[in-house]
């Protein structure tokens, strides 16, 4: 079933601050924006500890509310703990359509499988080391390097050439399986049932972990597709 998105959607966005930055919490709330408003705004960590000190003025400018969690015994996660029992309690409490759970820990695995089981959205939102099971149990995952690139990244980091794009064979493949499963009896595909293709058999898919911001420019630099515009928008299928 194709991905819709409701723009009013409420959302709670709970954030592990032992395990995110407080440099991609702008981003953050422009991509949650795209899928509804985010009504809960919470960040979870020891904030008696000097390494959240950077949170301070992001927590503030954003309106999030820091929930306190003592690490009270070693090498246990307290913060881990607490936004699972309060995600839990908000998805009892029945006013929400969907959870944004930000951390790169597969801890958070059963919890975001467990709330789709409920019903709810859940999109995760973690760095390129997030295990593969967290991300897989998400309906989406956007990856937090695309709100705050370093500066080493951008200065050395180009869009891949055509030729690149061409021998990504599982790029191709991935892209080629979401036109074919979008496409009507003549092999055309609207761009947005692609785009749905994709996110549902790579939750983590998204055109600007390749460089590029829109799938539709995604699709042409590989060359591998045809376009045609239409009334309902434009359209693509394989190119012979």
């Amino acid at each position: 079933m194709p991905m819709t998105i409701d723009k009013s959607a409420a959302l709670a966005v709970l954030i592990d601050a032992d395990n995110a930055r407080p440099r991609i919490v702008e981003g953050l709330l422009t991509e949650v924006a795209k899928f509804g408003v985010a009504t809960v705004r919470r960040a979870y960590g020891d904030w008696t500890t000097p390494q959240l000190g950077g949170w301070k003025s992001v927590l503030l400018e954003h309106s999030i509310q820091p929930i306190q969690q003592f690490a009270n015994t070693q090498g246990k996660n307290a913060t881990d703990s607490a936004m699972i029992i309060d995600a839990m309690d908000l998805l009892y409490a029945g006013r929400l359509d969907g959870f944004c759970i930000v951390s790169s820990d597969a801890d958070f695995t059963r919890l975001a499988a467990r709330l789709r089981e409920s019903g709810q959205r859940v999109y995760g939102f973690g760095e390129r080391k997030t295990p593969r099971s967290f991300v897989a149990a998400c309906e989406r995952f956007i990856y937090t390097e695309v709100f705050a690139p370093s500066s080493e990244t951008t200065a050395t980091k180009s869009v891949p050439s055509v030729r690149q794009f061409q021998a990504d064979e599982a790029l191709l493949k991935l892209l080629r399986n979401a036109v074919d499963a979008a496409s009507d009896d003549e092999g055309w595909a609207h761009l947005g049932a692609v785009g749905n293709a994709l996110t549902s058999q790579s939750p983590d898919f998204d055109s600007r972990n390749y460089g590029i911001a829109k799938l539709s420019d995604l699709l042409r630099a590989t060359k591998a597709f045809t376009f045609e515009t239409r009334d309902r928008g434009l359209w693509v299928r394989m190119s012979p």
